[in-house]
Parts: C-alpha cells; sequence; structure tokens
C-alpha cells in the first residue's frame, strides 16, 4: 500500500516530503492496529486510499500526511497535541478541520449535521484543503459502501447527493462530483441505476464505433490546420444520463447524446479555431453554443461546448478546452492551489471562494438546524445566472434571481437604497426574474428608507436574505422587540402556558445560550424579524420546563416526601359522604379551584384558605409546589367521597382549521350526553384551528371517554386537559 501511494506522489506531485509520508503512514498503522473496517480488512487500509485520492490530485505534503492521519484524533487515543508534536501544528489542523463533531448529544440528526457542517465550512475558509481532504475521505467510504447495512446505506448516499457531491462541484472538482453521484444514484436508486448500465452495455460496441468515426474525422481536420491535439470520447455518467430522462421525460432510447467529444488543445486561441472547424464539418444546433471561456463558472470551470448534427443525423455534444482548463475541470481548487510554488497567490484563490465567504455569512445568522441544512443545500444546488453591470462585470447570481438580489450582491448600501431597476435599458419591477446576458441597472435613493419586509419573500439569495434581515435587526429593534414578544407570549398561551413564567432562571440562560443570544430582547428582536421560529423555542422551553421545576432538587425532594404523606386515592368512596373528605370530616367548606378544575377520578390536596373553607387542587397543578414550600402548614390530606353533582373541567384541542371541525366536535360532545357549558375557538398560523370547552363530566373515566372520541374526528391533532 504504501509503494503505490509513493508511486503516485512521483507521478503527480512536487516537491512532497517522502520520508513524512512514510512517518504518516507508520503512526496511523500503528494507531489504527486493533481496527477493522466493516468489510473486514485492516483499517489502515483506508487512510492510505485516502492520500492515494489526494496524491492524484497533486496535493502537497501536509494534505497527503493529514490524509494518512484524517482518522487518528477521532477514532484513536492519539489527540490534537500528539499529532502535533509529532508533525506540525499544520497538520494537526487539517486533521481537526476533518474530525466530526461526535462526542456532543444532540436531540436530532438534522442538529448533528447542521453542527459537522456549520465546522466544516469554518475550517474550510481556514484552510480550503480540509474539504479535500473530507471529500477524498467520502469518496473511498462511498466505494466501499456496499459493507454496510442497507439502511446506513441509503443515509450515507443521500448525504453524499445532500452535501459533498454540490460541495465537489461547487469547487470545481467535476471527476469527484460525478464518481460521488454515481455512487450515491446506485444505492439510493438501484432500479433504475442498474437499468441504465445494462442499457449503455447493449449498444456500447455501436456507440463506440460512431464516436471513434467522429474522432478520426476531427483528428484529420484539425491536423490540416496545424493545430495539435488530443481528442477523447466521454460517456455520460449515469446520474447525468438518469437526470436527463426525468428533466426531458424521455426513455434512454429518446437520448441521442450519450457520449461527448472532448478536444484539448495548447491555448485560448486553438480552442476558438478548433471550434471553427468543427462547425465547419457538423452543423450547430441554435441556442446550444455555451462559452464558458470568455466567462468562467464560479467553480473556475472553462470550456467551450456545443451541439452538434453529427452522421447519421444523431446529436452529439463537443466541448473543447486547453490541457490546463481541463486540469481545472478535473480537480478544480486543487489545480489552482495556493500551497503550490508558483502557480497562484492566495488573493486569485480567495476570489474563487467568494461563495464560501458569502455562505460563512448567513450561517452566522441561523441558528436552527432545519433552517440552516434548507438554505445550505439551496446555496449548493441552484442553478445560476450570469448578468452584466452597466461597465461590463460579470455577476453570477441564483436562478430567477431579482434585481435587488443583484443590488446587494454589488454593495450593501446599493441594496439598501433600492427604489428601481433598468434590464437592458427598459424599467422592470423588483420582482423581475433576472435571464443570463442581461445587463442590469440599479436607481437608488438619495434619502434611502432601507429595505421592505416583502423582499424577503421576493430575492432568492441567501446573501440578500441575510442583509435585509440584518438591516431590520439594527434599523427596527424597538419594534421588533415588541412584535416577537407579542409572537412568543401567543405561542406560549397557545401551548397552555404562560411566557413570563417558563421564561426564567436556567431555563432561559440555556435558550440565549443555544441561539448565541446576549439578553432576552436580543431573543425577542430576532423572534419579531423572523430569524427565529417562536414555536420552535417555546416548545424548547416547555420542554425544559416540564423536566425541571422551579425549585431546586432539595426543595423538590421535601415536596416529594410531604406529596408521598398524602394517601387520596381515586373514586375512594363512603357511604353517605359528600363529595369530598377532609381529614376523615365531611362537614367541611369545600370548593374547587379553577386553576386546574379538578374532576372525580383525579389525585387530588387541599389547602385551607381563609373564610372560604378548603381548597380543592390536583395533585399536579403548577399551584401545590408553590403552596407546599411556601405554606405547607395550610396543606390538608383529602379524599374523594361520593361525588355529588357535576364539575366543571377544561379541554383544549388542536386541529386542521377545516369548515365543520367545531360542529363535529359539537356532535361528539352531545352524543356523549355531556354538558357544553361554554366554548371558544380561533384560528392560529399555518393552517390550525385551537378551541377551548368547558365541560360539566361526572368523573374521571367520563372525561377520558370523550377525549378518546375527539381524538378520533378527522384533523384533529390533539386533545388535551388544561392547568392553570
Amino acid at each position: 500500500m504504501l509503494e503505490r501511494l509513493i508511486e503516485l506522489i512521483d507521478k503527480n506531485c512536487n516537491n512532497v516530503d517522502k520520508d513524512m509520508v512514510k512517518k504518516a503512514y507508520y503512526f496511523a498503522d500503528k494507531a489504527h492496529k486493533k481496527q477493522k473496517r466493516e468489510s473486514g480488512e485492516p483499517y489502515i487500509m483506508h487512510p492510505v486510499e485516502v492520500a492515494c485520492i489526494l496524491a492524484e490530485m497533486g496535493l502537497d505534503t501536509g494534505t497527503i500526511v493529514a490524509g494518512l492521519l484524517h482518522d487518528v484524533i477521532e477514532d484513536t487515543n492519539f489527540n490534537h497535541e500528539d499529532v502535533s508534536r509529532e508533525f506540525s501544528p499544520e497538520v494537526a489542523n487539517l486533521v481537526e478541520g476533518v474530525t466530526k463533531l461526535g462526542k456532543i448529544e444532540y436531540k436530532t440528526k438534522e442538529e448533528q449535521q447542521a453542527d459537522n457542517v456549520r465546522k466544516m465550512l469554518l475550517a474550510m475558509a481556514d484552510d480550503i484543503r480540509v474539504i479535500l481532504i473530507k471529500l477524498a475521505d467520502r469518496l473511498h467510504n462511498m466505494r466501499t459502501l456496499k459493507y454496510l447495512p442497507v439502511e446506513k446505506q441509503k443515509e450515507k448516499a443521500k448525504e453524499t447527493f445532500d452535501i459533498y457531491a454540490p460541495l465537489a462541484h461547487r469547487l470545481g472538482m467535476s471527476k469527484i462530483k460525478w464518481e460521488l453521484e454515481d455512487l450515491a444514484f446506485r444505492y439510493i436508486n438501484q432500479n433504475e441505476y442498474y437499468f441504465i448500465v445494462r442499457k449503455i452495455a447493449e449498444k456500447r460496441v455501436e456507440r463506440e464505433k460512431y464516436i471513434d468515426q467522429i474522432i478520426k474525422q476531427l483528428k484529420e481536420n484539425l491536423k490540416k490546420a496545424g493545430i495539435e491535439s488530443d481528442i477523447e470520447g466521454r460517456p455520460k455518467h449515469f446520474y447525468s444520463i438518469y437526470r436527463k430522462m426525468v428533466k426531458k421525460n424521455k426513455t434512454i432510447d429518446q437520448i441521442f447524446d450519450l457520449t461527448a467529444v472532448r478536444i484539448l488543445v495548447d491555448n485560448v486561441k486553438d480552442c476558438y479555431a478548433s471550434l471553427g472547424i468543427a462547425h465547419t464539418i457538423y452543423k450547430p444546433i441554435p441556442g446550444r453554443f455555451k462559452d464558458y471561456i470568455a466567462m468562467p463558472k464560479p467553480n473556475m470551470y472553462q470550456s467551450l461546448h456545443s451541439t452538434v448534427i453529427g452522421p447519421q443525423g444523431k446529436p452529439f455534444e463537443i466541448q473543447i478546452r486547453t490541457f490546463e482548463m481541463h486540469k481545472t475541470a478535473e480537480y478544480g481548487i486543487a489545480a489552482h492551489w495556493k500551497y503550490k510554488e508558483g502557480v497562484e497567490t492566495a488573493n486569485d484563490i480567495d476570489k474563487k471562494l467568494t461563495w464560501l465567504r458569502e455562505m460563512l455569512e448567513w450561517q452566522r445568522e441561523t441558528s436552527d438546524a432545519e433552517e440552516f441544512m434548507e438554505r445550505f443545500k439551496i446555496d449548493l444546488f441552484s442553478d445560476e445566472v450570469f448578468v452584466f453591470t452597466p461597465k461590463g462585470t460579470v455577476i453570477n447570481l441564483p436562478y430567477e434571481a431579482t434585481p435587488i438580489d443583484f443590488a446587494y450582491k454589488i454593495h450593501t448600501d446599493i441594496g439598501n437604497s433600492c427604489i428601481g431597476a433598468k434590464v437592458s435599458g427598459k424599467m422592470v419591477p423588483l420582482d423581475y426574474h433576472l435571464k443570463t446576458g442581461e445587463i442590469v441597472e440599479i436607481l437608488v435613493s438619495s434619502t434611502p428608507k432601507g429595505p421592505s419586509i416583502d423582499w424577503l419573500n421576493v430575492v432568492k439569495s441567501n446573501q440578500a436574505k441575510s442583509k435585509i434581515r440584518s438591516w431590520f435587526k439594527k434599523a427596527k429593534r424597538e419594534e421588533n422587540i415588541l412584535k416577537g414578544k407579542e409572537l412568543l407570549e401567543k405561542e406560549t398561551k397557545k401551548q397552555g402556558y404562560n411566557f413570563g413564567e417558563i421564561a426564567k432562571g436556567e431555563i432561559i440562560n440555556s435558550v440565549l445560550k443555544k441561539y448565541n443570544m446576549n439578553s432576552l430582547d436580543d431573543l425577542y428582536a430576532s423572534v419579531g424579524v423572523g430569524g427565529l421560529n417562536p414555536s420552535t423555542i417555546v416548545l424548547k422551553m416547555k420542554d425544559m420546563y416540564i423536566q425541571t421545576t422551579k425549585m431546586d432538587i432539595d426543595d423538590w425532594k421535601k415536596i416529594k416526601d410531604k406529596l408521598d404523606k398524602f394517601t387520596a386515592k381515586p373514586h375512594r368512596k363512603r357511604k353517605d359522604s359528600p363529595g369530598v373528605i377532609v381529614k376523615g370530616e365531611t362537614n367541611v367548606l369545600v370548593r374547587f379551584a379553577k386553576c386546574c378544575n379538578p374532576v372525580p377520578g383525579d389525585f387530588i390536596i387541599g389547602y385551607i384558605t381563609k373564610g372560604r373553607g378548603v381548597s380543592i387542587h390536583r395533585r399536579d397543578c403548577k399551584n401545590i409546589e408553590f403552596l407546599l414550600k411556601n405554606k405547607n402548614n395550610k396543606v390538608v390530606d383529602v379524599s374523594w367521597g361520593k361525588p355529588k353533582g357535576e364539575y366543571i373541567t377544561e379541554i383544549k384541542i388542536e386541529g386542521d382549521d377545516r369548515q365543520k371541525l367545531l360542529s363535529e366536535l359539537m356532535d361528539i360532545i352531545n352524543d356523549s350526553k355531556i354538558c357544553l357549558y361554554a366554548v371558544n375557538a380561533k384560528p392560529v398560523r399555518g393552517g390550525i384551528a385551537v378551541i377551548d370547552m368547558k365541560l360539566k363530566i361526572s368523573s374521571i373515566d367520563e372525561l377520558k371517554d370523550v377525549m378518546r372520541k375527539l381524538r378520533k374526528v378527522k384533523g384533529v391533532k390533539e386533545v388535551y386537559r388544561t392547568k392553570n
């Protein structure tokens, strides 16, 4: 394995310290000595294969050494200091950057994935080599995916589709991108994958013969013109074919350009000369020519593309580029690499990674894991349009971007001052979708009022959304604080709680820490501007409130001991006794607390009041905790006697906001022969209706029975008793 790695280094790399590579190999071999892969092979095979992939890209000593050591910190007893001492801080930082956040506990996989992606983006911004190692690591893992359980195969394949293949595309690493996509496609859509493989194989000989004929014809004509070239047929990748079939709704037999012809020449002049010769031999199809040399893609890709009609009337694609452009197309950022001597300066590389800096900008403002991953994938997957400033500068934007996106791409102040736009000399609305090749001019106000909140629904780029939100955070902070507070209080009330009651102490401190907020006002402002979802925050606080208590653990133990002394049992009856018995006495004035509305069958506890007898509470009533802590001498043992009459209780129903929902619920109440004392229904956001009902019932069993029936009504999501 080591010999093969050294051969690849000799073939592809410059100035690599092979002694350091050997040292890293033996270090990794020792660290992983007792470990095996799922295939049963020694673990050391994986880091060596990762290093081989990096050597094929022609990378430097530090990257290849870090590739050999990339799992040492995560999977062995060695730490960052050990690697730094044995090799260098540079290598240790690269290994640390690749290491996942595996030791932190997360509530959901989305949170874990989001934090891992955040860590990776930050490490990339510090040293782009981190992602090159990570991509090599993922590529070899995908090549050996067959040894994992089926569920794990699908999970890894989906993650590869969602994150790693798009990242490889953004970095211009098409060779790795295509292989990752084909491997992921194989495990996610097995039937389609093997169907395409079989169909491609059936006509392979016929297709190769056709392409060979074209290559021969092109070579002869280019040689006559004195152009030195390499020409080869490039078969389309399986996933590319599948995507074309789905997008254009065609069968594989209806797709003719399954192979492209690639012409490699020495310089740009020969690229355009070769294109002219190709167009004299084969008729070009109108609208199918793209010049990525004059206007490179943001991932540095350069090439001429033209679809032409070949022999037998079959269309095929011709790609023309220089040898240097071809290297960039295959390995992207790895081919234009600031750690190589005499290739490019750090500033040149940084210009090519503008998208990464923009991504880092908005990701810092997004705390919700689900929203972060959604916006991250949109940024990676979105198609692009290329438009011009009036001075001729090319600006790339997401597909269907608007003049507002363009304005914020130029400068934040231009975006905030934007009042109109001209496209190719004509006035257009601000929600106009820009098209490639258009010249865009932004009209600005000398006394800007700032962006409109509606722009958030219009813009397509995360960069523009981030800057608009930032403006509202700063310019309308007080207004956003009031709005956010109102939204949080409404959401808390909807869930049966009081915001002021649960937003205290460690609960609110924990929430502020999670969202990187310094104060409660910061939280209100972020909710008010739409940066955080109020329901997500309230759910977190509610969960913490239920799990914890307003008192410390010692106080709670004391209260629990006191509660255990009260032996009230449901349905304990005495002949001819009143509804509630207080310490064995039946002739005592009692009243039922409205904060929890106990009914026969509930576990209950009593509290002696001034002049109004004994107040009866449910034992799970929140007020009891306070009474036991502060006024426990007034708490008495009570039990149910023979229940008398009917008791009022409150329930809350949440369901889809649809017609006839309330009438169907009331039919259930009537059929159950239960008296409906009061009802209040209101719609809330997200198509949900909330219905509060007060019922007169005789026992807990009667209540449970009607709640069970209510839950069966179409669209009902929750039915529960309200507290306090």
